[in-house]
């Protein structure tokens, strides 16, 4: 709890959730990569060991993308429970806290939506 009455408080934990944000959008986008480097090497190399084990590539890009999902989610609920520990002193004036949380939640929506799209192909 903090009784700083400060606004860097709450400054703070927006950009902790933002450089969390960051993560899962790098998360989710490196799991497409992985995912998408099977389909690669089988078009390249269709009858190499490589090109039957790209299974492995699926699945494990899968991962990737669902734990980018999960860091997303999971950071909002944590700055959430930062903003509860705050005094009114330290938001500023009209400052709109939730955008942070909208932006992160519509990352995992469409992480989530990717993920099950790649899995339903």
């Amino acid at each position: 709890m903090s009784d700083l009455k400060d606004p860097r408080v709450l400054f703070a934990a927006e950009r902790t959730l933002l450089a969390w944000n960051r993560t899962s959008l790098a998360l989710i986008a490196f799991g497409f990569v992985v995912e998408r480097s099977g389909l690669l090497v089988r078009a390249l190399a269709p009858d190499s060991q490589a090109a039957k084990d790209a299974g492995v590539s699926f699945w494990l890009g899968l991962a990737f993308i669902l734990l980018g999902t999960f860091a997303a989610i999971y950071s909002s609920r944590q700055y959430l429970a930062v903003l509860k520990t705050l005094t009114p002193a330290e938001y500023p004036p009209g400052y709109g806290t939730r955008w942070g949380v909208v932006v992160n939640l519509i990352v995992a929506l469409l992480g989530a939506g990717l993920a099950l799209a790649l899995y339903m192909r």
